[in-house]
């Protein structure tokens, strides 16, 4: 393990020696405690192999939850693949900003749109924790609406999301009405792309940028989403570190909304948008 978090380390990883135990716990599927308590008896020849081989391949920069297909996410593992974003830690503030609207409000059967879903981590994460959600999840690549049906299966929540290709509401009935509307939208720039991390590029473009300011996705969100919330829904999405003006402008004269509620991230930066109607 300490030679592999050096050689992570000196590809430029900064969490190598946490990655080093995630790629053990997976090859081993077990809980960390068990790996210091059993680890030695548990790796054999063929399990040091696949060790080593992922460790390689990891020290390209190649994102290590493609290399092992699934991650973690608000409590629960998800498989993930090239046609998805690999989902952020952010995302679980929209997705616990979600369950909270819900519980505070009593909201029975809720009903719940994710505007672009990818692998389902938001879908799946509200259907999990609101047993009776009914929840619409779109997106606009049938490959990640393909990941999003065998995480929903996976977390027996299948039942309770419609899983809809459509281009934002392109393929949403006309002012079908929803409780709560969710999105983590592309928000990079063109500009900002060309400085991403090596990990973060790997995922679609798609899923990253929208336009000169990363804004065309949000605007268009914002712009649609009261054709389809209920009275004293909630639109709830995810913005960049540097467009909490730019959607306080964007809304600030938009008599339809009546509240705007910005929260901030672990690191103090602001992250996701809640707009009330």
């Amino acid at each position: 393990m300490k030679e592999a978090e050096a050689e992570l380390r000196q590809a430029g990883i900064d969490a190598a020696a946490a990655e080093t135990e995630i790629i053990l716990l997976s090859l081993l599927s077990i809980e960390r405690i068990d790996l210091y308590l059993h680890g030695a008896k548990l790796i054999d020849d063929e399990i040091l192999g696949k060790f080593h081989d992922i460790v390689k391949k990891r020290a390209t920069r190649y994102p290590l939850q493609y290399i092992l297909g699934e991650m973690w996410f608000y409590g629960r593992r998800f498989a993930v693949n090239q046609s998805v974003m690999v989902p952020t830690p952010e995302t679980e503030i929209l997705c616990e900003t979600a369950v909270h609207f819900i519980d505070f409000m009593g909201l029975n059967k809720a009903r719940v749109l994710d505007i672009g879903a990818g692998s389902g981590v938001i879908a799946v994460t509200v259907a999990g924790e609101i047993d009776d959600a009914d929840v619409t999840a779109v997106d606009l690549s049938p490959d990640a609406l393909e990941v999003a049906r065998v995480n929903a299966e996976t977390h027996g929540v299948a039942d309770r999301i419609s899983l809809v290709c459509s281009d934002l509401f392109s393929a949403i009935i006309p002012h079908k009405q929803f409780d709560l509307i969710l999105s983590n939208p592309p928000y990079i720039s063109e500009e900002e792309y060309k400085d991403l991390p090596p990990e973060v590029l790997a995922d679609p473009k798609i899923s990253l940028v929208a336009g000169e300011q990363g804004m065309d996705i949000i605007e268009a969100i914002v712009e649609k989403s009261p054709d389809y919330l209920a009275p004293s829904g909630r639109l709830i999405f995810e913005i960049g570190y540097n467009q909490a003006d730019l959607v306080t402008k964007l809304t600030e004269n938009d008599n339809r909304y009546i509240s705007l509620t910005i929260l901030r991230d672990l690191n103090d930066v602001d992250r996701v948008v809640m707009l009330g109607v």
